[in-house]
Parts: structure tokens; C-alpha cells; sequence
């Protein structure tokens, strides 16, 4: 499938170093750059407002999906060509999925991770097979990478998930990397019962 949107996870709030708001401009541009349209949570702040920013001022599309509950903190980004409102932080999740044709973590905290987290498992289930990527400014995801490790020495990720994302330092690299296909070996078993005997 050819990819036309990418969906950004990542932080609402900028983060303590700089490479992570110059990561999310670089990021955003990009996007704009190749003609991919930007799908994200729709924020004006942070990371995702920086995102936003540099997508629209290089000419690109841009589309947020923001629960109501935070439209009325104010905190939608006013110059987005389209800005979905749903009642619920799960109908947002569905729909930035649903738009996307491949996915990007950048820095966040406790959302991003939901969101990462749940898109991951989505695949690993069979519900899609867009490629998944994490932008590793700083060395921010290597942590992570090793607990999913982890979690496959430890017997509870089969060893066909155990990257089942691209990871790069580099915008154009990670871009081009999801472009070629899907991050996730298909299994048809990935649930393993012992049998009693």
C-alpha cells in the first residue's frame, strides 16, 4: 500500500532538551516535504504543536483528532485543515489509526506510550499491518527496545515481534524505512499453550 498519511505520536508537553522540539520541526517538515499528509493528536502545545507548525509552514496537510474535553482547554491547534472532535481519548486513537497509513513515536510520555503500545498490539493481533516507527532522538526509545527484549527472553513476546518497529535517529532514514512495507512478522500463532501431558 502506498503511503500517503502518517500518524505522530508524541509529547504535548516540549520536553527538557532541545533536540526534542528541533526533532519534531524537522520532522514535520519533512512530512510536507514528501507530500505526506500529517495525522496527530491535534494539539497546538508541545511537541505536537511544533510538529503541526512545521508541517503547515512547508506547505503540508495536516488533519488533529482531539477529545472535546481538550478543545475546551483551549489547546487545539487553530490552523489545521481538518480538526476532529470525538468524546472519547479510545475514539481518537481509532481514528488517527484508521487515517493512517503508517505510524511514528516520537519523545512523550504516558499518552505516546498508550498509543504506541496499543497500535503494536493491534498488529501483533492481525488488525493491520502499517508500519511502525520510533524516532529515536536522544537515545529516548533504547530503553524501551531493550524491555520489549526483555519480554521476549522472558517468554512473553514471541521472538517474530521482537522489533516490531523501525528505529532511527534520522527523519529521512526512518521515513524511508516504514515506505518499504510493514515492520511486523505475520504469525499466524502467536499464543504458544502448554500441554499438559
Amino acid at each position: 500500500m502506498e503511503m500517503k498519511t502518517v500518524c505522530v505520536f508524541c509529547g504535548s508537553r516540549p520536553g527538557s532538551r532541545p533536540e526534542f522540539l528541533a526533532a519534531a520541526t524537522a520532522l514535520g517538515a519533512e512530512l510536507a516535504r514528501r507530500r505526506l499528509t500529517l495525522i496527530y493528536g491535534g494539539a497546538s502545545v508541545g511537541l505536537m504543536g511544533a510538529l503541526a507548525d512545521a508541517a503547515l509552514a512547508e506547505g503540508g496537510r495536516a488533519v488533529g483528532v482531539l477529545p472535546v474535553s481538550l478543545q475546551q482547554r483551549e489547546l487545539g491547534h487553530p490552523g489545521l485543515h481538518e480538526l476532529h472532535l470525538v468524546n472519547s481519548m479510545h475514539e481518537r486513537k481509532a481514528l488517527m489509526a484508521k487515517r493512517a497509513d503508517a505510524f511514528i513515536a516520537m519523545p512523550g510520555g504516558f499518552g505516546t506510550f498508550d498509543e504506541l503500545f496499543e497500535i503494536i498490539t493491534w498488529g501483533q493481533l492481525g488488525l493491520h499491518t502499517k508500519p511502525i516507527g520510533l524516532l529515536d532522538v536522544g537515545g529516548y526509545f533504547q530503553p524501551l527496545v531493550a524491555m520489549v527484549r526483555r519480554g521476549v527472553e522472558d517468554g512473553f513476546i514471541p521472538e517474530a515481534h521482537a522489533q516490531p518497529f523501525a528505529v532511527s535517529a534520522s527523519v529521512g532514514e526512518l521515513l524511508e524505512r516504514l515506505q518499504a512495507g510493514p515492520t511486523m512478522q505475520a504469525t499466524e500463532k502467536w499464543i504458544r499453550r502448554t500441554e499438559e501431558t
